[in-house]
């Protein structure tokens, strides 16, 4: 079992959570980006794959990469409804799962607000990543990760 992260735009918080769950229990962990990033000093098992800039290169590296029972973090759905659909499980920066009950209803939400912006329609953005946030990524973690290891 692998620790995907979607890392260009995932926050610097949730990465750290990343990293010490995966020490803790021992388990790869890998930075895709399109930037060089460095695994943070003292996490021997952290990684990072620096992709050609372009659109969705990171997301295609990580479709081709990851396997079943692996976990990807990325706030992007469009990437975790490919992934969801082939048993590999996604969570995203607010501490939601995507599961194949919830990724289809998530896609199509996504799909119909970028429809509005693209026609000048203004929409908020996403609320601030808060302690809220933060708390709710932290637990998902823990509760997807229990399940990952012990299938």
């Amino acid at each position: 079992m692998k620790i995907w992260i979607d890392a260009d735009a995932t926050p610097r918080e949730v990465k750290e959570m990343v990293f010490r769950a995966g020490k803790r229990l021992d388990l790869e962990t890998i930075l895709v980006a399109n930037k060089q990033l460095h695994a943070p000093p003292g996490y021997l098992l952290v990684s990072s794959v620096c992709v050609e800039g372009g659109p969705d290169v990171a997301d295609e590296y990580i479709v081709e990469h990851s396997v079943v029972g692996d976990l990807v973090v990325t706030q992007d759905i469009p990437l975790a409804a490919r992934l969801v659909p082939s048993g590999i499980a996604v969570l995203d920066p607010r501490g939601d799962e995507h599961t194949e009950e919830t990724i289809g209803a998530r896609l199509s939400i996504r799909d119909f607000m970028e429809s509005l912006r693209s026609s000048g329609v203004t929409t908020s953005g996403p609320p601030p990543f808060d302690a809220k946030a933060k708390h709710a990524f932290a637990t998902t973690l823990d509760r997807v990760l229990t399940r990952l290891t012990r299938q």
